[in-house]
């Protein structure tokens, strides 16, 4: 019994001991406690850190972090303005004309023949240190012709003992430019790029053709020398200074050079990284980028965990030291002119389920969160006002909610070249009309937004979001086919006027007039698991207000990318994120031009009308004014006369952060945003122990229970070994036949 209750008492020394030490649950390491670091979390891994073919917005979040193109947004200042990153300062464009005489600014756009940007970056820039630049005594480079035996001991990039870097030159912003033509890398803009920028689609010919050759001649060595090629539209002036020659006028080019699509790529990062043999070892720009930003990736395993840590080399930024007048008040100016970044690392972990996430963010494991619907009632609440704040629970914890409506839109798209809910013929384009109109006013987004987006939206008048130019608020910026003015607030038609647009359309009570048939329309969407299905079975009740027949025909993103591409699709939802803050990235998404069947371009409803496609072309490259937002606002009455889409809504991102998380403000253009980022590792490490206590008494009461379990059978086999020792005496004894000796 005494070694039992030794036992105990260890059990609890130990028990106490650690309390004293990182909490038990803590995922992270405990030398980690305490240490500037970022905790985020992802759920889906990234696929291109290249920024040549990065194009998705969970990939953004890391590339804009590593890459640093000329321009970024201002953190602070709203609407979103353009400042320089790299740039020395902001480029000017110069306008000619074909014979290439230089034109007024004020020059109308169709006397401009091309524009060029002049762009000058700042000296002193400098790489990561990356194996790519790493050299011997004689200055030749370590890793530029590395054989099957110089690999055989790498299996991933920080094997590599030697680092290099270098100054960042002009020459790698051209470079970059040239890549979007590479035959190998399919960059997403190119198509539209190479309308612009000069003599792209061409230098994309000659680098298939140049590639080819390389191939038959070197026995298949995949490293294209784009510095031997030059192009038109991109070239070095200087160390400093570099040329962009832009076809005709296209205003919203700048707003292209804040986007990682324009950021440097150094030459010998693409030779490094062609190599034979590495690519297997997922040693490749997609998986290791190499830039000049104030971070850098030392560690990526997708499928567990990305570690962004400070650049050594980076070469310094400051803190904003303007903004909006409500920033002030926010705190948001306290850290104005001091250096960048505030954080030292940045530690993503993937976590594909929403609860798990949601319960290390209330441990204070991560610094923030989104709001899952099955959260949302336990962190957000209404006011009488209809504002939403945090719960008592959550104010209690010191988590704070940011909000933000995103310039993003989904939307439900009907394809024009369907015979039911586009038509071919004059009658047919009519009925077709009248029949998405009818289904604009019966899908009731407001309850959409409501029931699946706890209130997380606005119900969606046109395709221009909110924060973009073109977007009108109350009476003027309603759509007359499906509200009406009613009190001072839009009010969606009665379902009787969606019935009557119905039967003009020829399908009284959803009856075809001419065959007596029912009307079933087709909705194709990408593959839904269970909890989806109450949100079509929703959809499906909103159509059947018409007494029309839905049905949902689920497949895989490919498949479903490739029914839009070929025009087999009859209805489909979809959804558009701003890539720059200017309503002709929006519009351009009905443009006829642009449609994907024949055309492969983003216009997925097929959607073409003359009038509209005229001021579209008429628009585009305007710069902003009265005359400019006039088109806009007949461009969008066409849309909502036509009726391509069901407009769906504009949704509004939340956000919940600890009360250690600072210089936070929701920025939905500027990705870069980690070095504003400020974290107070001393209260994090407070909280994180205050609500991660273990609490001991339950297990002291088992022990206590055990033991009090145990005493009767420790008891009972102590007097048994008692009883055996005392026999095995006696049968030592000489001459002992047992009784009384």
């Amino acid at each position: 019994m005494k070694e039992l209750f030794k036992y105990l008492l260890a059990s609890l020394v130990a028990l106490i001991c650690a309390c004293s030490g990182n909490p038990w649950n803590s995922p992270y390491p405990a030398a980690d406690a305490g240490k500037n670091i970022l905790y985020t979390a992802f759920a889906e891994r990234p696929k291109h850190l290249d920024p040549v073919q990065s194009y998705s917005s969970n990939e953004i979040l890391m590339t804009t972090q590593i890459y640093e193109p000329p321009l970024q947004y201002h953190y602070l200042k709203r609407p979103y303005t353009l400042i320089p990153l790299a740039a020395a300062k902001m480029p000017v464009p110069e306008y000619y004309d074909k014979e290439g005489r230089r034109l007024r600014d004020s020059a109308d756009a169709a006397q401009i023949a091309y524009t060029i940007y002049e762009i000058s970056i700042k000296p002193g820039i400098h790489y990561q240190p990356h194996p790519a630049f790493a050299r011997g005594e004689q200055g030749a480079f370590l890793y530029h012709d590395l054989t099957a035996e110089d690999l055989a001991g790498v299996y991933k990039l920080a094997d590599f003992r030697h680092t290099g870097s270098r100054e960042l030159t002009a020459e790698d912003y051209v470079f970059e430019i040239k890549r979007l033509a590479h035959p190998k890398l399919h960059s997403p803009i190119f198509g539209l790029m190479s309308d612009y920028i000069a003599g792209l689609k061409e230098y994309s010919t000659t680098l298939q053709t140049a590639a080819v050759a390389q191939l038959d001649g070197q026995g298949g060595n995949d490293y294209l020398d784009l510095n031997s090629y030059p192009l038109e539209g991109a070239e070095a002036v200087n160390r400093y200074t570099y040329r962009i020659k832009i076809k005709g006028k296209y205003p919203q080019f700048m707003y292209w050079l804040a986007m990682p699509f324009f950021a440097p790529i150094p030459w010998e990062a693409e030779r490094f990284y062609t190599q034979k043999g590495l690519a297997e070892k997922n040693i490749t720009l997609d998986w290791y980028p190499v830039g000049t930003g104030p971070y850098m990736l030392t560690e990526n395993d997708p499928n567990r965990m990305m570690i962004l840590e400070k650049n050594p080399n980076y070469h310094g930024e400051t803190y904003p030291s303007e903004g909006m007048p409500e920033d002030m008040q926010a705190g948001l100016l306290a850290d104005a002119g001091k250096p960048l970044p505030f954080i030292d690392k940045v530690i993503s972990s993937r976590d594909k389920e929403s609860i798990p996430r949601w319960n290390k963010f209330l441990q204070g494991y991560y610094d923030a969160s989104a709001i899952s619907s099955d959260s949302f009632d336990q962190a957000v609440q209404l006011t009488g006002q209809g504002e939403a704040t945090v719960t008592e629970a959550m104010k209690d914890q010191g988590i704070r909610l940011e909000t933000a409506v995103a310039t993003s839109t989904y939307y439900m798209g009907f394809n024009i070249l369907d015979p039911v809910v586009g038509g071919v013929t004059k009658q047919g384009r009519e009925s077709a009309r009248k029949l998405r109109q009818a289904i604009s006013i019966a899908v009731d987004y407001e309850e959409y937004v409501s029931i699946f987006a706890n209130g997380r939206g606005i119900p969606a008048q046109g395709p221009i979001p909110p924060g973009i130019t073109g977007h009108r608020e109350g009476e003027e910026g309603i759509n007359p086919v499906v509200y009406d003015w009613v009190s001072g607030r839009a009010q969606r038609k009665p379902i009787e006027a969606a019935r009557a647009l119905l039967a003009e359309a020829g399908y009284p009570n959803g009856m075809d007039a001419k065959t007596g048939a029912p009307l079933v329309l087709y909705f194709d969407v990408t593959a839904r698991g269970a909890d989806d299905k109450s949100g079509l079975d929703w959809m499906r009740k909103q159509f059947q207000k018409l007494n029309i027949q839905l049905v949902v025909r689920s497949t895989d993103y490919n498949r479903f990318q490739d029914k839009i591409r070929k025009g087999n699709a009859q209805i489909f939802e979809w959804g558009w994120n701003a890539d720059y803050p200017d309503p002709e990235n929006f519009l351009f998404l009905l443009h006829g031009p642009q449609r994907k069947v024949g055309d492969e371009g983003e216009n997925a409803a097929n959607y073409s009308n003359p009038e509209y496609d005229r001021l579209f072309e008429q628009m585009k490259n305007m710069e902003d004014s009265p005359e400019r937002r006039q088109i806009i606002d007949r461009m969008v009455d066409i849309l909502r006369h036509d009726a391509p889409w069901l407009w769906g809504y504009h949704p509004k991102d939340y956000g919940l952060y600890h009360a250690w998380y600072r210089n936070v403000k929701p920025n939905k253009l500027s990705h870069n945003n980690i070095k504003y980022f400020r974290i107070d590792a001393g209260l994090r490490e407070q909280k994180r122990r205050e609500w991660n206590e273990p609490v001991l008494w339950p297990i002291m009461l088992g022990l206590i229970v055990l033991a009090g379990g145990l005493a009767p059978a420790v008891i009972a086999y102590r007097r048994r070994e008692r009883g055996a020792g005392i026999r095995s005496r006696k049968s030592e004894i000489p001459g002992a036949r047992g009784g009384i000796a």
